[in-house]
């Protein structure tokens, strides 16, 4: 059996690599701590804003890691990728780069790790001297020693393209809170098509309409899900099966142009509509949250009503919530092409 199964397992895995494999350009440097600061604090080095969040190390972890620079103890490497203009972007390492600049503490690098005071050092074991000091208290020679550690930084270079960049920053999001799908789309897909879905993310209808989990009011959901309306809009009859694929798709094409003025126009209508038929949002009987599912076949299939030109009836919107026939198209296999379309039609068709 093992011979009969090697042949076909070599082909189709050498099918996938091919298929899969995508040219990827590198760069490393060692750079001292010194001058990866300098490029932090000058804005050579950016984190994104999704990032942020990732400041979360303790003193005491941060402590270790300034302990083991000052030890000499090889420092995983930084990974950043380039940006148009060339500077760098980090992808993975924020709360490394983040404890380097916390330790150093000049204005500027504490403004941009969101500290208040420089580190203190704390609860050492191996240099416990340290302990209670902070980099201003060091010997001379020792804050030499510490702007002199070499720190490997690998840099994706401008030769890759976008959807690289994306698979690498979702593979090397090690942080203590992973980012979402829509974050990283924040980060890598910059451009003027982000800044107006983040502007329509805080619509008052949609925000009314679009009932999200608390842990879900910061991370990007509302942006996804009004990336959703877009991309499902002008393009559900093509959708095969990854969802993430389709939207990271969709908005690499649409990043570097604003929205078109009718699309942010039938964006507002359609939202108008369902916050005044549908006061408590999209959501089925008791529930509190927005299920993304039928989200997506009541605002698509509703905009898709409007786009039509035909009168609409408003008034089937809240039996919709419901229906039993729509509810096949929402639950079960739902990313199917054939759910995808069925219950964006569906809504479509029982509205005109």
């Amino acid at each position: 059996m093992a011979k009969k199964n090697t042949a076909p397992l070599s082909q189709t895995l050498q099918q996938q690599l091919d298929g899969e494999r995508r040219l990827v350009s590198f760069d490393s440097y060692d750079l001292s701590v010194r001058q990866l600061l300098d490029m932090f604090e000058s804005g050579e080095i950016e984190v994104p804003p999704e990032y942020q969040r990732q400041f979360i190390w303790d003193e005491s972890r941060e402590s270790q890691l300034i302990e083991s620079v000052l030890l000499g103890i090889p420092v995983p490497s930084l990974f950043m990728a380039t940006n148009s203009d060339s500077t760098w972007e980090i992808v993975d390492g924020v709360q490394r780069l983040g404890t380097l600049a916390h330790f150093l503490g000049t204005p500027g690098l504490l403004s941009k790790v969101n500290r208040s005071a420089p580190l203190e050092i704390e609860e050492l074991e191996k240099l416990s001297a340290l302990n209670g000091t902070c980099h201003k208290d060091l010997p001379k020679s020792v804050q030499l020693m510490f702007s002199t550690r070499p720190v490997r930084v690998t840099v994706l270079n401008d030769k890759s393209d976008l959807n690289v960049r994306f698979d690498l920053f979702e593979r090397l999001n090690t942080g203590g809170i992973s980012l979402t799908n829509q974050e990283i789309r924040n980060c890598v897909y910059r451009g003027p098509f982000n800044d107006d879905l983040k502007k329509l993310a805080t619509d008052k209808n949609f925000s009314a309409v679009v009932n999200l989990k608390p842990g879900d009011a910061k991370n990007g959901t509302a942006e996804e899900n009004a990336l959703r309306f877009f991309a499902f809009l002008e393009r559900y009859k093509d959708f095969d099966h990854s969802v993430k694929e389709f939207l990271n798709t969709y908005m690499q094409d649409c990043s570097s142009k604003k929205l078109p003025a009718n699309l942010e126009k039938i964006f507002k209508r359609t939202f108008t509509i369902l916050q005044k038929n549908l006061p408590r949002g999209v959501v089925r009987g008791n529930r509190g949250n927005t299920p993304v599912n039928l989200y997506e076949g009541i605002a698509v299939g509703t905009a898709l009503a409007i786009k039509s030109g035909k009168p609409i009836n408003e008034a089937k919107l809240p039996q919709l919530l419901d229906d039993a026939q729509l509810r096949t198209f929402t639950t079960g296999a739902t990313n199917t092409k054939k759910s995808v379309i069925g219950r964006i039609e569906y809504v479509r068709d029982a509205l005109i």
